[in-house]
């Protein structure tokens, strides 16, 4: 009797290690199957994100044929990006792009993003996001289940209205369609306009039938959703940045064999660099684009008008200091220098 209880203890003991161990290995792959990624986005194909997403594709049937397949659905075919990360929790998506400001319930730090006119271009954002802060701001959401793998550039966002936006006096009493984020809201609450959380896919909609006055957006967003032919003025005000966190779930990303996470960690690297390339060579042509079709005015702002601009929303950095962290707002500030 005592050895068949011992064996029993030994039985339970195996079965609990082995349980454990599963849990941890994450989901199980069939060896004869090839592993899907699907890659779930919300903009064309034609925009650094969709160039992007489909390099990727591209570059891991070429490498990884027959082991790893990867299904791109852009235009929000899958998801849209506020329902895209719950998705991805639940297994029914595996990779992202998601603006930074999307992730604002799982993490507060990543809303560092969205602060207005905290970066003077581009190399700037590049600086931070490569230093071993910004890389930090990676894992911010890893203790909620996602896992960032890199930063994807779309550009400096500007601002689009159905009247001329100069100084900020201008967009008082206007609405302007936002992404869901507390700061884009206090952002355009400091000039006295209103803030309206809409989806990215209705937005050329509200705009032809004016239910909103005006959004804010990148050069190549601006040109590929066709915004420019329903907004008459945009103010080239480079006033925020609009980037993406690739991203997937660490159940997922873990469960994956380690050299094909290798691989495709390392095939993602390539295409986010291609995709960042792109982005700056397609805001600077759809800026022109947009400005050679004669149907949106862009303004230029002289530098005491952007000065009025700047002095309105920079308070609005002291409002959130607390959950982002004063510390790592200094280190993306001094990333302008």
């Amino acid at each position: 009797m005592r050895r068949k209880g011992m064996f029993r203890k030994v039985t339970s003991a195996f079965a609990a290690l082995a349980f454990s161990a599963a849990v941890f290995a994450g989901p199980a792959f069939a060896a004869d199957d090839p592993i899907v990624i699907k890659f779930s986005h919300v903009v064309a194909e034609n925009t650094p994100k969709g160039q992007m997403a489909n390099k990727f594709k591209d570059m891991i049937k070429e490498r990884l044929d027959g082991k790893v397949k990867v299904e791109v659905f852009p235009n929000s075919q899958l998801f849209g990006d506020n329902k895209v990360l719950e998705a991805m929790l639940l297994g029914d998506v595996q990779l992202a792009a998601p603006s930074l400001s999307k992730f604002e319930r799982y993490t507060k730090s990543l809303q560092i993003y969205d602060l207005p006119f905290l970066f003077k271009d581009m190399a700037a954002v590049e600086r931070f996001q490569q230093s071993a802060d910004g890389q930090k701001l990676l894992h911010a959401t890893s203790d909620r289940g996602l896992i960032g793998l890199g930063y994807l550039h779309n550009g400096l966002k500007q601002l689009s209205a159905s009247e001329p936006l100069r100084v900020p006096q201008d967009a008082a009493g206007k609405k302007f369609r936002i992404m869901s984020s507390d700061v884009l809201a206090a952002q355009f609450q400091a000039v006295d306009a209103v803030p309206l959380k809409k989806p990215f896919s209705e937005v050329f909609t509200l705009l032809q039938t004016k239910a909103i006055d005006g959004q804010e957006n990148t050069w190549s967003n601006i040109y590929s959703k066709k915004f420019f032919e329903v907004q008459p003025y945009i103010t080239e005000s480079n006033h925020g940045v609009l980037d993406y966190m690739v991203v997937t779930s660490k159940e997922f990303w873990l469960g994956l064999p380690v050299d094909i996470r290798n691989e495709v960690k390392a095939t993602l690297d390539e295409a986010i660099k291609f995709g960042n390339d792109v982005a700056d060579q397609k805001a600077k042509a759809d800026r022109q684009r947009i400005i050679d079709s004669g149907r949106s005015e862009v303004i230029e702002l002289t530098d005491a008008e952007r000065s009025q601009w700047v002095e309105v929303m920079k308070p609005v950095w002291k409002e959130f200091e607390e959950d982002i962290g004063p510390d790592l707002i200094d280190a993306a500030y001094n990333s302008n220098m």
